[in-house]
């Protein structure tokens, strides 16, 4: 066809994938032209903003590297992460919930006995993290791995300040499916805003921050990974979540507890928050 105008562009272009080899790549092709298409139509920009448009993304690339990946964060930000998350993650009722994987995991961290502290050092208010892991009817599960990291009570991950893993490690459930380890409270803090994504937060009037979580990864022969996060019930971001990752399910009371004898049977000098959480998988 020639002479093709706004309202007869969209089906030409969506006939040139005909002879497309993969019926995936036709179908994603399809819906992405005819979406984009009808975006543009909605919004009818100007050239100006088109070229803002190409500039912005150039730009996101441009803030990529191997420690960041500006394209997740705008992904996150836009709540697309999520949507995926969603669709990918259908539970049934009592499996727990999944959310963000987000972009601070870092392969190889430490692996830890029950009870161990994982803060390397990091000062902090102590907290006492405790758990189970079962499956979805509620038989615990020996030696599960679980993989958990988090900020500092600043609001900052190892990796953004430090030349060492802290404040996350490995653990294996006992025989009663049971977990637990040391480290200290994390805090809320904000994604990355010094690029794109963080003018684009600022041009829709929103605010960058996390609410307060510990990421958790948990893994067991014959059940499906669980990658989800437990935030810290009271958070002042709860409700408005930059990255939209938190789920009722999900929060839990970090319970500030007097000096005296934890539930792990340590001794503690000085004020500790706690944190118990029971996780339940899905079957593979």
């Amino acid at each position: 066809m020639r002479d093709l105008n706004e309202h007869t562009l969209t089906d030409e272009v969506i006939s040139r994938f005909a002879n497309s080899k993969s019926p995936r790549i036709k179908q994603i092709s399809e819906a992405l032209v005819r979406h984009l298409h009808d975006f543009v139509r909605e919004i009818e920009p100007t050239q100006e903003e088109w070229e803002f448009a190409i500039d912005f993304l150039t730009r996101t690339g441009h803030m990529c590297d191997d420690k960041r990946q500006e394209f997740i964060l705008l992904s996150d930000a836009l709540g697309v992460s999520m949507l995926v998350d969603a669709i990918n993650h259908r539970m049934p009722e009592g499996v727990t919930e999944t959310t963000v994987f987000g972009p601070f995991y870092v392969e190889g961290a430490k692996q830890y006995e029950l009870g161990g502290d994982i803060t390397e050092g990091v000062s902090g208010t102590p907290m006492l993290i405790t758990g189970t892991v079962s499956d979805q009817d509620g038989k615990p599960l020996a030696g599960a791995t679980v993989n958990l990291w988090q900020s500092d009570t600043e609001g900052f991950y190892d990796v953004q300040r430090l030349d060492s893993l802290a404040l996350r490690g490995v653990l294996h459930t006992n025989d009663r499916g049971e977990f637990s380890c040391w480290t200290v409270r994390p805090s809320a803090y904000p994604i990355p805003d010094d690029g794109p994504v963080g003018q684009m937060l600022e041009a829709q009037g929103r605010h960058p921050y996390r609410p307060a979580h510990v990421h958790f990864m948990i893994e067991a022969p014959g059940f499906q990974k669980l990658v989800t996060h437990v935030f810290a019930d009271g958070d002042t971001y709860l409700d408005s979540d930059v990255v939209f990752g938190v789920k009722n399910s999900l929060i839990r009371e970090y319970e500030m507890r007097e000096p005296g004898q934890a539930p792990d049977g340590r001794d503690v000098t000085e004020p500790y928050a706690y944190l118990h959480y029971d996780f339940r998988l899905k079957r593979a």
